[in-house]
């Protein structure tokens, strides 16, 4: 069995038994990689600078909820540092708020209201929109959201930052999930990764599809 190095990009106190099911197997080795040096990653970083990891060494990137915390400016920074150290037929699989799911929420009027329940407690949509308040409120402002995508938005920036086509669902939990291949790839490629690599529960609010 060969195996396969997975950067848990932003990994936070979550380990490999918190990744999707694809990434479970004992062919996938994770490496563990947090700015934070109190959640005892194996390299300490930012997501703009990962300078530690080799280009071209790492099969696949996951990175959750982690690029929603970044600039405007330095999205395309952290993207181009995850297509600069996947290898050829490496992969990205990211997951971040869904602003348009949001907004479909913030305009039928409900801003405050809880729009689903998580294990750390009830979300609304300006959780989802700004970062969760009783994180903020605890001092922990590093958990401020500062910029965010819908799925046409993060292909884009997925596009400008040299990957093949991508393919994007959004879940019920107002989630944007979206898998990237390095490299350009059929439909074919694309769904069977999407069925390895994105969650099946909780169900998505409408099906997968291939962005250009």
């Amino acid at each position: 069995m060969t195996e396969r190095v997975v950067l848990h990009a932003g990994c936070g106190g979550n380990r490999k038994e918190q990744m999707p099911p694809g990434f479970q197997g004992p062919e996938w080795r994770e490496i563990r990689y947090d700015i934070n040096p109190g959640e005892a990653p194996h390299i300490v970083g930012s997501i703009t600078d990962m300078s530690a990891v080799a280009t071209g060494s790492i099969d696949a990137v996951f990175s959750s909820h982690v690029i929603e915390h970044l600039y405007a400016h330095e999205v395309p920074v952290a993207l181009r540092e995850f297509y600069r150290v996947l290898k050829p037929d490496g992969f990205l699989v990211l997951t971040c708020p869904d602003l348009q799911s949001v907004a479909e929420q913030i305009a039928s009027g409900k801003l405050l209201e809880p729009a689903f329940r998580a294990p750390s407690g009830p979300i609304s949509a300006i959780d989802i929109l700004y970062g969760y308040r009783p994180s903020l409120s605890a001092g922990n402002l590093f958990m401020a959201h500062r910029y965010g995508f819908t799925a046409a938005s993060l292909a884009q920036h997925m596009a400008e930052a040299g990957f093949g086509r991508t393919i994007a669902a959004r879940s019920l939990t107002y989630d944007l999930w979206v898998v990237a291949p390095k490299q350009a790839a059929g439909d074919d490629e694309l769904y069977r990764l999407a069925g390895l690599y994105m969650p099946p529960i909780p169900p998505w609010a409408g099906p997968a599809a291939a962005l250009g």
